[in-house]
């Protein structure tokens, strides 16, 4: 049984819920998410709680604490957003935005450009070299941040390359050039 799925989702002021079947709009002061949640998956409005339970108790008890986390996540976005930060390491290592693009200079022999998907935003803070990436989507804000770094991981012998704020690189010990 799902521990996590029994937990109601308390809704906060402002935010509205829309159930049609299957299908959960959350409209929120930030912005408005939609999700089809499985078939399996019963969904019921009580009061200021959203209430999920599964139909199949053995199939559907992973389902229900999936769906519960991805319909908490859904009503925290439009009230409060997500945000990752990530570090740029690196000598001449530097990023730039320009609309909706982003501009990263990565030590290849060009740069590389990447457009913002829809509903993600992003800060460049040039002095401290960090990219924050911003939404209501958790999903896309995640996403987003692992393709750019994905542009220039950081490799463990320097440590030179995109990195998440706080994480950790193992490093690795260089050559020791003695005879």
């Amino acid at each position: 049984m799902s521990r996590i799925g029994k937990k109601p989702i308390s809704i906060a002021s402002g935010v509205k819920i829309t159930l049609d079947g299957q299908n959960i709009k959350v409209e929120g002061p930030k912005g408005c998410l939609e999700r089809t949640i499985h078939e399996t998956i019963e969904m019921k409005m009580e009061a200021d709680q959203l209430l999920i339970a599964s139909r199949l108790n053995p199939a559907g008890s992973a389902l229900q604490g999936l769906s519960r986390s991805l319909i908490s996540n859904m009503v925290d976005g439009v009230v409060t957003g997500y945000f990752k930060v990530l570090e740029i390491n690196g000598v001449g290592y530097r990023a730039e935005l320009k609309g909706s693009k982003l501009n990263l200079s990565l030590g290849y022999s060009h740069p590389v450009e990447y457009m913002l998907p829809q509903g993600i935003d992003a800060e460049v803070d040039t002095k401290a070299n960090t990219i924050k990436v911003s939404g209501i989507d958790k999903e896309l804000v995640g996403a987003t941040a692992a393709k750019i770094r994905s542009f220039r991981e950081p490799e463990p012998y320097k440590g030179k390359g995109i990195k998440y704020a706080g994480e950790r690189i193992m490093r690795k010990a260089g050559k020791t050039g003695a005879k």
